[in-house]
């Protein structure tokens, strides 16, 4: 069957002389691995993204909130700058991750029980475990 082939088998390797030879990296790209499913990799980066539990606070905790939201509340003119710790659930699965936010309090909404801050952010006062800022009083700690 070599008979064939035995006046090619021996010649030279052909180089183009119009077309550039390619890359070894391009070449390469050709014989890469496709995702055959779509998406796979992404699922499981984030089921991997860490999330944290939601913790209940203790009565000693919310009894403290509660008096530095009432004397936050009543300091409101004076545009006090605070840091609010709170917890924000996560859209896509259980848990989520504790946000520190720092800024000037605009408004307390009671019947809505949000905290709106000069930059526009709402935060949910369910949410809130830490309140603190040089507006309170040395005698709460």
């Amino acid at each position: 069957m070599t008979d064939n082939y035995d006046d090619i088998l021996h010649l030279p390797h052909h180089v183009s002389k119009r077309h550039p030879q390619m890359s070894l990296y391009n070449r390469a790209a050709q014989f890469a691995p496709f995702a055959a499913l779509a998406g796979y990799g992404e699922a499981i980066a984030e089921t991997a993204r860490p999330t944290v539990p939601e913790v209940e606070l203790e009565e000693d905790g919310r009894r403290l909130l509660d008096r530095r939201l009432i004397e936050l509340a009543t300091r409101l003119a004076g545009h006090p700058v605070v840091s609010i710790t709170y917890f924000q659930p996560d859209a896509r699965k259980a848990g989520g991750t504790y946000v520190v936010a720092k800024g000037v309090v605009k408004e307390i909404h009671d019947d809505g029980r949000m905290i709106q801050m000069e930059d526009g952010g709402l935060i949910r006062i369910d949410a809130i475990v830490a309140l603190e800022g040089d507006v309170f009083l040395p005698d709460e700690g």
